[in-house]
């Protein structure tokens, strides 16, 4: 009898359930701590998932990462600032969509939103409305709201590389001279006899000379 091989079932595009936590972010003007929140993209599948960050209003944010991976089983951070902390964004809603594909694929296979907002204190909290109401609004202001690629966000700014420095390049040279230098012992040379180098110096010179090669390429 022959056993049944698993095979992975085909995934119709926008069913694969995402599990994201939380489901809403609240920023508070008057609390800088709360200006920088994180979105938990969980992958509880056997197969590794493509994932993509859209946002109904990506000039109000900062997003690290906007795009990446999450192995099988594993889980990512995504980190999320508030960067235009003003008293005419408070009370508004925007919207992050998280979709999320096979890495072999590019069709979505899932899709997750999550509702943003600023408000002015955490001591001034509007009192809740009834949770019918509250999706009903929602889903009134989100009808036709237009999600945009990672690429309209402000990314996180990274140091850029401004090559190697000075010292490094003149520390370099005087490395390959004190190498091009005769080793002590050598009867036949020109150079004067205490510009004769020992092996262990030349060691030395050789090994500072590979460490910042080293340091070179990476900039």
């Amino acid at each position: 009898m022959q056993q049944q091989q698993h095979r992975q079932p085909e995934l119709v595009e926008g069913s694969l359930p995402v599990f994201v936590f939380p489901t809403e972010l609240v920023f508070y003007a008057d609390d800088q701590t709360s200006h920088k929140q994180v979105l938990t993209l969980y992958n509880p599948y056997e197969f590794a998932l493509k994932f993509k960050v859209l946002c109904t209003a990506p000039n109000k944010y900062t997003v690290v990462d906007a795009t990446g991976a999450v192995k099988p089983q594993c889980c990512v951070d995504i980190v999320i600032r508030h960067r235009d902390v003003r008293a005419c964004h408070f009370g508004v809603y925007d919207k992050f969509r998280l979709q999320v594909s096979e890495q072999s694929q590019r069709k979505a296979l899932g899709r997750k939103e999550v509702t943003a907002t600023l408000r002015a204190s955490a001591s001034q909290e509007p009192p809740s409305p009834r949770p019918q109401d509250e999706e009903r609004r929602l889903r009134e202001q989100f009808a036709d709201s237009e999600f945009f690629e990672q690429t309209a966000f402000q990314t996180e700014s990274r140091p850029v590389a401004g090559g190697p420095s000075l010292l490094t390049v003149l520390l370099g040279l005087v490395c390959m001279a004190a190498l091009m230098l005769p080793t002590m012992g050598e009867q036949e040379s020109t150079v004067p006899v205490y510009l004769h180098l020992s092996v262990n110096k030349k060691l030395v010179a050789a090994y500072v000379l590979g460490l910042l090669t080293m340091v070179i390429l990476r900039t």
